[in-house]
Protein backbone atom coordinates (compact mmCIF):
# COMPACT_ATOMS: atom_id res chain seq x y z
CA UNK A 1 0.00 0.00 0.00
CA UNK A 2 2.89 2.28 0.80
CA UNK A 3 4.28 1.73 -2.67
CA UNK A 4 1.52 2.95 -4.44
CA UNK A 5 1.18 6.47 -2.04
CA UNK A 6 4.92 7.23 -3.10
CA UNK A 7 3.90 7.41 -7.29
CA UNK A 8 0.93 9.39 -6.49
CA UNK A 9 2.18 12.17 -4.33
CA UNK A 10 5.17 12.87 -6.39
CA UNK A 11 2.27 12.74 -9.37
CA UNK A 12 1.13 15.86 -7.72
CA UNK A 13 4.09 17.55 -6.81
CA UNK A 14 5.15 17.64 -10.62
CA UNK A 15 1.49 18.83 -11.38
CA UNK A 16 2.12 21.68 -9.77
CA UNK A 17 5.99 22.82 -10.66
CA UNK A 18 6.06 21.24 -14.75
CA UNK A 19 4.66 22.78 -17.54
CA UNK A 20 2.57 20.93 -20.08
CA UNK A 21 5.29 18.93 -22.44
CA UNK A 22 7.15 18.09 -19.05
CA UNK A 23 4.23 16.69 -17.70
CA UNK A 24 3.26 14.18 -20.03
CA UNK A 25 7.10 12.58 -19.74
CA UNK A 26 6.21 12.59 -15.88
CA UNK A 27 3.35 10.43 -16.47
CA UNK A 28 4.53 8.34 -18.42
CA UNK A 29 7.69 7.54 -16.65
CA UNK A 30 4.82 7.45 -13.38
CA UNK A 31 3.30 4.78 -15.44
CA UNK A 32 6.39 2.82 -16.04
CA UNK A 33 6.71 3.29 -12.06
CA UNK A 34 3.73 1.61 -11.40
CA UNK A 35 3.58 -1.24 -13.63
CA UNK A 36 6.97 -2.34 -12.15
CA UNK A 37 5.62 -1.77 -9.05
CA UNK A 38 2.59 -4.44 -9.53
CA UNK A 39 5.25 -6.77 -10.87
CA UNK A 40 7.71 -6.78 -7.69
CA UNK A 41 4.02 -7.04 -5.32
CA UNK A 42 3.84 -9.90 -7.56
CA UNK A 43 6.61 -11.55 -6.81
CA UNK A 44 6.28 -10.74 -3.11
CA UNK A 45 2.97 -12.72 -3.23
CA UNK A 46 4.33 -15.81 -4.64
CA UNK A 47 7.35 -16.07 -2.44
CA UNK A 48 5.00 -16.22 0.51
CA UNK A 49 2.94 -18.64 -0.63
CA UNK A 50 5.99 -20.56 -1.27
CA UNK A 51 7.59 -19.82 2.62
CA UNK A 52 4.24 -19.43 4.36
CA UNK A 53 1.68 -22.50 4.84
CA UNK A 54 -2.04 -21.66 3.13
CA UNK A 55 -4.80 -20.60 5.53
CA UNK A 56 -6.09 -23.33 7.75
CA UNK A 57 -8.80 -23.95 5.67
CA UNK A 58 -6.65 -24.97 2.98
CA UNK A 59 -5.15 -28.14 3.26
CA UNK A 60 -1.72 -28.39 4.29
CA UNK A 61 1.54 -28.89 1.54
CA UNK A 62 2.98 -32.27 1.71
CA UNK A 63 6.53 -31.97 3.81
CA UNK A 64 9.97 -31.49 2.09
CA UNK A 65 11.53 -34.65 2.11
CA UNK A 66 14.70 -35.15 3.92
CA UNK A 67 18.14 -35.05 2.08
CA UNK A 68 18.91 -38.60 -0.12
CA UNK A 69 21.61 -38.87 2.88
CA UNK A 70 19.88 -38.98 5.80
CA UNK A 71 17.05 -41.22 3.91
CA UNK A 72 20.26 -43.56 2.97
CA UNK A 73 21.04 -44.13 6.91
CA UNK A 74 17.47 -44.04 8.30
CA UNK A 75 17.16 -47.17 6.12
CA UNK A 76 20.59 -48.64 6.77
CA UNK A 77 19.28 -48.76 10.50
CA UNK A 78 16.47 -50.01 9.67
CA UNK A 79 17.87 -53.16 8.01
CA UNK A 80 19.89 -53.64 10.44
CA UNK A 81 17.22 -54.14 12.68
CA UNK A 82 15.78 -56.84 10.89
CA UNK A 83 18.74 -58.67 10.40
CA UNK A 84 18.19 -58.62 13.73
CA UNK A 85 15.31 -60.63 14.31
CA UNK A 86 14.64 -62.34 11.18
CA UNK A 87 15.39 -66.00 10.82
CA UNK A 88 17.62 -66.59 7.69
CA UNK A 89 18.57 -69.71 5.66
CA UNK A 90 22.12 -70.66 4.76
CA UNK A 91 20.64 -70.83 1.48
CA UNK A 92 19.14 -66.69 1.58
CA UNK A 93 16.37 -67.98 0.89
CA UNK A 94 12.94 -66.83 2.94
CA UNK A 95 12.37 -68.62 6.38
CA UNK A 96 9.36 -68.12 8.42
CA UNK A 97 9.20 -68.70 12.54
CA UNK A 98 5.95 -69.93 13.25
CA UNK A 99 4.31 -71.59 16.26
CA UNK A 100 2.69 -71.76 19.46
CA UNK A 101 3.41 -71.06 22.58
CA UNK A 102 0.83 -73.32 24.61
CA UNK A 103 0.56 -73.27 28.58
CA UNK A 104 -2.40 -75.78 30.10
CA UNK A 105 -3.95 -76.55 33.13
CA UNK A 106 -5.78 -80.01 33.22
CA UNK A 107 -7.82 -82.04 35.83
CA UNK A 108 -8.76 -85.60 35.09
CA UNK A 109 -11.27 -88.13 36.75
CA UNK A 110 -10.24 -91.33 38.80
CA UNK A 111 -9.53 -93.20 35.24
CA UNK A 112 -6.86 -91.12 33.54
CA UNK A 113 -4.27 -93.50 33.41
CA UNK A 114 -1.61 -91.10 34.68
CA UNK A 115 -1.73 -89.33 31.09
CA UNK A 116 -2.40 -85.45 31.14
CA UNK A 117 -5.44 -86.50 28.78
CA UNK A 118 -6.17 -89.75 28.14
CA UNK A 119 -7.30 -91.81 24.74
CA UNK A 120 -9.17 -93.93 26.52
CA UNK A 121 -10.50 -94.39 29.94
CA UNK A 122 -8.60 -96.62 32.13
CA UNK A 123 -9.21 -100.42 33.12
CA UNK A 124 -8.46 -99.81 36.48
CA UNK A 125 -8.72 -96.31 38.51
CA UNK A 126 -6.38 -94.32 40.85
CA UNK A 127 -6.63 -90.73 42.06
CA UNK A 128 -7.56 -87.96 40.30
CA UNK A 129 -4.50 -85.75 38.62
CA UNK A 130 -4.62 -81.88 38.18
CA UNK A 131 -1.49 -80.04 36.57
CA UNK A 132 -0.15 -77.52 34.17
CA UNK A 133 2.31 -78.17 31.38
CA UNK A 134 3.68 -76.31 28.58
CA UNK A 135 4.90 -79.72 26.63
CA UNK A 136 2.19 -78.98 23.85
CA UNK A 137 4.35 -75.45 22.78
CA UNK A 138 4.94 -75.94 19.01
CA UNK A 139 7.62 -74.80 17.44
CA UNK A 140 7.85 -74.41 13.14
CA UNK A 141 9.39 -73.12 10.26
CA UNK A 142 8.21 -72.21 7.05
CA UNK A 143 9.97 -72.09 3.86
CA UNK A 144 9.78 -70.86 0.10
CA UNK A 145 12.52 -71.96 -2.42
CA UNK A 146 14.26 -71.84 -5.29
CA UNK A 147 12.32 -71.71 -8.83
CA UNK A 148 12.13 -75.92 -9.99
CA UNK A 149 13.06 -76.84 -14.14
CA UNK A 150 9.74 -76.07 -15.94
CA UNK A 151 8.76 -73.35 -13.57
CA UNK A 152 8.40 -75.32 -10.43
CA UNK A 153 8.29 -74.21 -7.11
CA UNK A 154 9.68 -75.68 -3.94
CA UNK A 155 8.11 -74.88 -0.07
CA UNK A 156 7.73 -76.64 3.01
CA UNK A 157 7.21 -76.55 6.76
CA UNK A 158 8.74 -78.42 9.57
CA UNK A 159 6.87 -78.53 13.33
CA UNK A 160 8.68 -79.70 16.53
CA UNK A 161 6.90 -79.77 20.25
CA UNK A 162 8.33 -81.15 23.86
CA UNK A 163 5.49 -84.01 24.06
CA UNK A 164 9.13 -86.38 23.90
CA UNK A 165 10.36 -87.65 27.17
CA UNK A 166 8.10 -87.42 30.16
CA UNK A 167 5.32 -85.23 31.48
CA UNK A 168 7.96 -84.33 34.27
CA UNK A 169 8.65 -80.87 33.99
CA UNK A 170 12.63 -81.57 34.08
CA UNK A 171 12.34 -84.02 30.96
CA UNK A 172 10.55 -82.60 27.89
CA UNK A 173 12.08 -83.53 24.75
CA UNK A 174 12.28 -82.16 21.33
CA UNK A 175 10.31 -84.02 18.95
CA UNK A 176 9.11 -84.16 15.39
CA UNK A 177 5.74 -83.25 14.54
CA UNK A 178 5.22 -83.20 11.19
CA UNK A 179 7.51 -81.96 7.68
CA UNK A 180 6.98 -81.87 4.02
CA UNK A 181 8.63 -80.94 1.17
CA UNK A 182 6.24 -80.11 -1.54
CA UNK A 183 7.81 -79.33 -5.51
CA UNK A 184 4.75 -78.07 -7.42
CA UNK A 185 4.39 -77.23 -10.84
CA UNK A 186 1.24 -75.64 -11.74
CA UNK A 187 -1.64 -77.92 -10.61
CA UNK A 188 0.85 -80.58 -9.75
CA UNK A 189 2.74 -81.37 -6.31
CA UNK A 190 4.74 -84.04 -5.16
CA UNK A 191 5.56 -83.88 -1.56
CA UNK A 192 7.60 -86.29 0.70
CA UNK A 193 7.98 -85.96 4.53
CA UNK A 194 5.72 -87.15 7.79
CA UNK A 195 2.35 -86.30 8.32
CA UNK A 196 -1.39 -87.46 8.65
CA UNK A 197 -2.07 -90.72 6.94
CA UNK A 198 -3.66 -89.39 3.28
CA UNK A 199 -6.82 -90.51 3.70
CA UNK A 200 -7.64 -88.57 7.49
CA UNK A 201 -6.07 -85.12 6.66
CA UNK A 202 -8.82 -82.95 9.11
CA UNK A 203 -9.16 -83.04 12.61
CA UNK A 204 -11.29 -80.93 15.26
CA UNK A 205 -10.50 -77.56 16.61
CA UNK A 206 -8.70 -77.92 20.36
CA UNK A 207 -5.82 -76.14 22.46
CA UNK A 208 -6.78 -79.33 24.77
CA UNK A 209 -4.80 -82.22 23.40
CA UNK A 210 -2.31 -81.31 20.72
CA UNK A 211 0.68 -83.71 21.71
CA UNK A 212 -1.58 -86.02 20.12
CA UNK A 213 -4.38 -85.53 17.98
CA UNK A 214 -7.24 -84.61 19.67
CA UNK A 215 -9.67 -87.56 19.52
CA UNK A 216 -7.10 -90.18 18.60
CA UNK A 217 -8.27 -93.68 19.01
CA UNK A 218 -11.95 -92.96 18.52
CA UNK A 219 -12.46 -91.99 15.27
CA UNK A 220 -9.23 -89.78 14.04
CA UNK A 221 -6.75 -92.17 12.30
CA UNK A 222 -3.45 -89.53 13.11
CA UNK A 223 -0.07 -91.05 13.15
CA UNK A 224 2.20 -88.36 11.72
CA UNK A 225 4.60 -90.92 9.79
CA UNK A 226 6.78 -91.01 6.76
CA UNK A 227 5.17 -90.60 3.72
CA UNK A 228 5.79 -89.71 -0.29
CA UNK A 229 2.62 -88.56 -2.29
CA UNK A 230 1.44 -86.98 -5.84
CA UNK A 231 -1.57 -84.19 -5.85
CA UNK A 232 -3.46 -83.13 -8.72
CA UNK A 233 -5.88 -80.81 -8.67
CA UNK A 234 -8.41 -80.58 -11.62
CA UNK A 235 -10.98 -77.45 -11.86
CA UNK A 236 -14.60 -78.26 -13.89
CA UNK A 237 -15.66 -74.68 -13.43
CA UNK A 238 -15.01 -71.74 -11.56
CA UNK A 239 -15.61 -72.54 -8.11
CA UNK A 240 -15.57 -76.47 -8.38
CA UNK A 241 -13.29 -79.59 -8.99
CA UNK A 242 -11.38 -82.68 -7.99
CA UNK A 243 -8.91 -83.00 -5.68
CA UNK A 244 -7.03 -86.18 -6.28
CA UNK A 245 -3.94 -87.33 -3.90
CA UNK A 246 -2.18 -91.05 -4.08
CA UNK A 247 0.76 -92.28 -2.21
CA UNK A 248 2.69 -94.48 0.09
CA UNK A 249 2.34 -94.42 4.05
CA UNK A 250 4.36 -95.93 6.48
CA UNK A 251 2.34 -97.38 9.08
CA UNK A 252 3.43 -97.66 12.38
CA UNK A 253 2.80 -101.12 14.20
CA UNK A 254 3.80 -101.92 18.02
CA UNK A 255 1.51 -103.17 19.95
CA UNK A 256 0.75 -106.41 21.49
CA UNK A 257 -1.07 -109.65 19.09
CA UNK A 258 -4.21 -110.44 20.80
CA UNK A 259 -4.47 -114.38 21.68
CA UNK A 260 -0.25 -114.44 21.08
CA UNK A 261 1.35 -111.90 23.21
CA UNK A 262 4.36 -113.99 22.65
CA UNK A 263 4.77 -112.99 19.12
CA UNK A 264 4.23 -109.86 19.83
CA UNK A 265 8.65 -109.25 19.66
CA UNK A 266 8.23 -110.63 16.05
CA UNK A 267 5.48 -107.82 14.61
CA UNK A 268 7.56 -105.81 12.09
CA UNK A 269 7.23 -101.99 13.03
CA UNK A 270 6.64 -100.46 9.80
CA UNK A 271 4.73 -101.43 6.64
CA UNK A 272 4.37 -99.57 3.69
CA UNK A 273 0.47 -98.72 3.58
CA UNK A 274 -0.51 -97.33 -0.48
CA UNK A 275 -3.33 -94.92 0.03
CA UNK A 276 -5.53 -92.79 -2.07
CA UNK A 277 -7.99 -89.98 -1.51
CA UNK A 278 -10.41 -87.87 -3.86
CA UNK A 279 -11.99 -84.72 -2.88
CA UNK A 280 -14.82 -83.47 -4.94
CA UNK A 281 -15.10 -79.69 -3.55
CA UNK A 282 -17.77 -76.81 -4.58
CA UNK A 283 -17.75 -73.18 -3.33
CA UNK A 284 -16.10 -70.29 -2.58
CA UNK A 285 -14.15 -69.09 1.17
CA UNK A 286 -17.64 -68.31 3.09
CA UNK A 287 -19.60 -71.17 1.40
CA UNK A 288 -18.14 -74.31 0.76
CA UNK A 289 -18.69 -77.83 0.28
CA UNK A 290 -16.04 -80.83 0.27
CA UNK A 291 -16.20 -84.78 0.38
CA UNK A 292 -13.57 -86.84 0.02
CA UNK A 293 -13.56 -90.92 -0.08
CA UNK A 294 -10.60 -92.74 -0.11
CA UNK A 295 -8.73 -96.12 0.35
CA UNK A 296 -5.89 -97.36 2.30
CA UNK A 297 -4.52 -101.33 1.74
CA UNK A 298 -1.09 -102.84 3.41
CA UNK A 299 -0.31 -106.15 5.70
CA UNK A 300 1.23 -106.46 9.39
CA UNK A 301 3.60 -108.93 9.45
CA UNK A 302 4.46 -111.19 12.40
CA UNK A 303 6.44 -114.20 13.24
CA UNK A 304 5.87 -115.96 9.46
CA UNK A 305 2.26 -114.86 9.37
CA UNK A 306 0.56 -111.56 7.32
CA UNK A 307 -3.05 -110.05 8.88
CA UNK A 308 -3.78 -107.70 5.56
CA UNK A 309 -5.29 -103.97 6.26
CA UNK A 310 -7.82 -102.68 3.86
CA UNK A 311 -9.54 -99.62 4.81
CA UNK A 312 -12.18 -97.42 3.40
CA UNK A 313 -12.41 -94.03 3.91
CA UNK A 314 -14.53 -90.73 4.07
CA UNK A 315 -14.51 -86.72 5.16
CA UNK A 316 -16.10 -84.41 4.53
CA UNK A 317 -17.01 -80.06 5.15
CA UNK A 318 -19.90 -78.40 4.93
CA UNK A 319 -19.86 -74.24 5.53
CA UNK A 320 -23.22 -73.18 4.51
CA UNK A 321 -22.55 -70.15 5.83
CA UNK A 322 -19.05 -68.01 7.25
CA UNK A 323 -20.53 -68.68 11.02
CA UNK A 324 -21.12 -72.25 10.79
CA UNK A 325 -18.91 -75.00 9.96
CA UNK A 326 -19.71 -78.83 9.99
CA UNK A 327 -16.40 -81.34 9.18
CA UNK A 328 -16.10 -84.72 10.15
CA UNK A 329 -14.67 -88.32 8.66
CA UNK A 330 -15.26 -91.93 9.29
CA UNK A 331 -13.33 -95.00 8.32
CA UNK A 332 -15.03 -99.09 7.85
CA UNK A 333 -12.65 -102.13 7.42
CA UNK A 334 -10.07 -104.32 8.59
CA UNK A 335 -6.55 -103.39 11.01
CA UNK A 336 -6.55 -99.60 11.49
CA UNK A 337 -4.07 -99.86 14.20
CA UNK A 338 -1.15 -99.14 12.27
CA UNK A 339 -3.15 -95.98 10.93
CA UNK A 340 -3.56 -94.61 14.55
CA UNK A 341 -6.63 -96.55 15.50
CA UNK A 342 -7.18 -98.24 19.01
CA UNK A 343 -3.74 -100.61 19.26
CA UNK A 344 -5.37 -104.03 18.47
CA UNK A 345 -4.76 -104.45 14.61
CA UNK A 346 -5.32 -108.58 14.56
CA UNK A 347 -6.09 -111.68 16.67
CA UNK A 348 -3.78 -115.09 16.40
CA UNK A 349 -5.81 -118.26 17.15
CA UNK A 350 -4.83 -121.02 19.15
CA UNK A 351 -4.74 -122.77 15.57
CA UNK A 352 -2.33 -120.37 14.00
CA UNK A 353 -5.76 -118.61 12.26
CA UNK A 354 -5.16 -114.86 11.94
CA UNK A 355 -8.33 -112.36 12.54
CA UNK A 356 -7.74 -109.04 11.58
CA UNK A 357 -9.68 -106.60 13.56
CA UNK A 358 -12.95 -105.37 12.08
CA UNK A 359 -13.28 -101.66 13.07
CA UNK A 360 -15.57 -98.83 12.42
CA UNK A 361 -14.67 -95.00 13.49
CA UNK A 362 -16.22 -91.96 13.04
CA UNK A 363 -15.36 -88.46 14.05
CA UNK A 364 -17.61 -84.80 13.39
CA UNK A 365 -17.67 -81.47 15.12
CA UNK A 366 -20.16 -78.44 14.49
CA UNK A 367 -18.14 -74.99 15.06
CA UNK A 368 -19.79 -71.53 15.67
CA UNK A 369 -18.03 -68.37 15.25
CA UNK A 370 -20.46 -66.62 17.16
CA UNK A 371 -18.04 -63.03 16.55
CA UNK A 372 -14.54 -62.07 14.78
CA UNK A 373 -12.79 -63.42 18.01
CA UNK A 374 -15.24 -65.99 19.87
CA UNK A 375 -16.01 -69.43 18.61
CA UNK A 376 -17.37 -72.52 19.93
CA UNK A 377 -16.87 -76.25 18.90
CA UNK A 378 -18.52 -79.60 20.02
CA UNK A 379 -16.82 -82.57 18.67
CA UNK A 380 -17.01 -86.18 19.05
CA UNK A 381 -15.90 -89.60 18.09
CA UNK A 382 -15.85 -93.51 18.29
CA UNK A 383 -14.12 -96.34 17.45
CA UNK A 384 -15.96 -99.78 17.63
CA UNK A 385 -13.51 -103.00 17.44
CA UNK A 386 -14.72 -106.61 17.32
CA UNK A 387 -12.82 -109.92 16.71
CA UNK A 388 -13.55 -113.51 17.45
CA UNK A 389 -10.51 -113.63 19.69
CA UNK A 390 -11.12 -110.69 21.92
CA UNK A 391 -10.70 -111.31 25.53
CA UNK A 392 -10.75 -109.33 28.88
CA UNK A 393 -9.04 -106.57 28.74
CA UNK A 394 -9.48 -105.64 25.08
CA UNK A 395 -11.08 -102.58 24.36
CA UNK A 396 -15.08 -103.35 22.31
CA UNK A 397 -15.62 -99.21 22.06
CA UNK A 398 -14.01 -96.26 23.02
CA UNK A 399 -15.96 -92.68 22.53
CA UNK A 400 -15.18 -89.39 23.68
CA UNK A 401 -17.15 -86.33 22.91
CA UNK A 402 -15.66 -82.53 24.11
CA UNK A 403 -16.84 -78.85 23.93
CA UNK A 404 -14.95 -75.34 24.00
CA UNK A 405 -14.98 -72.22 23.67
CA UNK A 406 -11.98 -70.81 22.45
CA UNK A 407 -11.59 -66.58 22.56
CA UNK A 408 -9.09 -64.20 21.34
CA UNK A 409 -8.17 -61.60 23.83
CA UNK A 410 -5.75 -60.47 20.87
CA UNK A 411 -5.24 -61.07 17.09
CA UNK A 412 -2.22 -63.56 18.13
CA UNK A 413 -3.27 -64.24 22.31
CA UNK A 414 -5.89 -67.06 22.39
CA UNK A 415 -7.33 -68.45 25.71
CA UNK A 416 -9.36 -71.69 25.67
CA UNK A 417 -12.10 -73.62 28.04
CA UNK A 418 -12.66 -77.50 27.24
CA UNK A 419 -14.33 -80.27 28.83
CA UNK A 420 -14.56 -83.94 27.35
CA UNK A 421 -15.38 -87.17 28.47
CA UNK A 422 -14.17 -90.35 27.60
CA UNK A 423 -16.21 -93.28 28.03
CA UNK A 424 -14.36 -97.09 26.76
CA UNK A 425 -16.24 -100.53 27.04
CA UNK A 426 -14.15 -103.17 28.08
CA UNK A 427 -15.19 -106.82 27.09
CA UNK A 428 -16.33 -108.86 30.04
CA UNK A 429 -15.14 -105.67 32.37
CA UNK A 430 -17.74 -102.87 31.72
CA UNK A 431 -17.47 -99.05 30.96
CA UNK A 432 -15.47 -97.07 32.18
CA UNK A 433 -15.40 -93.15 32.72
CA UNK A 434 -13.02 -90.16 32.63
CA UNK A 435 -13.53 -86.76 32.49
CA UNK A 436 -11.31 -84.22 31.57
CA UNK A 437 -10.79 -80.35 32.26
CA UNK A 438 -8.61 -77.88 30.03
CA UNK A 439 -7.66 -74.14 30.67
CA UNK A 440 -5.41 -73.03 28.09
CA UNK A 441 -3.33 -69.92 26.91
CA UNK A 442 -2.24 -70.10 23.67
CA UNK A 443 0.59 -67.30 22.33
CA UNK A 444 1.10 -67.45 17.85
CA UNK A 445 4.19 -66.46 16.31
Amino acid sequence: MKLRLVPILLASFALQAQNAPDMQKILDRLDQLEKQNQQLLAEIQELRNELQPRAATTAPSPPEEPPLAERMAVQESRTAEMAQSKVEASQKMPVTLTGMLLFNAFMNGENSGGFQYPLAAALNSGPATTGATLRQTILGLKFNGPDLPGGGKVSGFFNMDFWGGTSSASNNLFRVRTAMVDLTWGNTTISVGQDKPIVAPREPVTLAQVGLSPLSGAGNLWYWQPQARIEQRVHFGEDWGLVAQAGLYQTSESYPINGAPAYSSTLEHARPAYQGRFEFFKGSENRRFEVAPGFSVSDSHAAGTTAPSSLFTLDWLARPISRLEITGAFFHGDNAAGLGGLRQGFTVLPDGTVLPVHANGAWGQIAVFAAPRLSFHVYGGEEADHSQGFTAGNISRNLTYAGNVIYKLAPNVLAAFEVAQARTDYVTQGTRLNNHYDLALGYLF
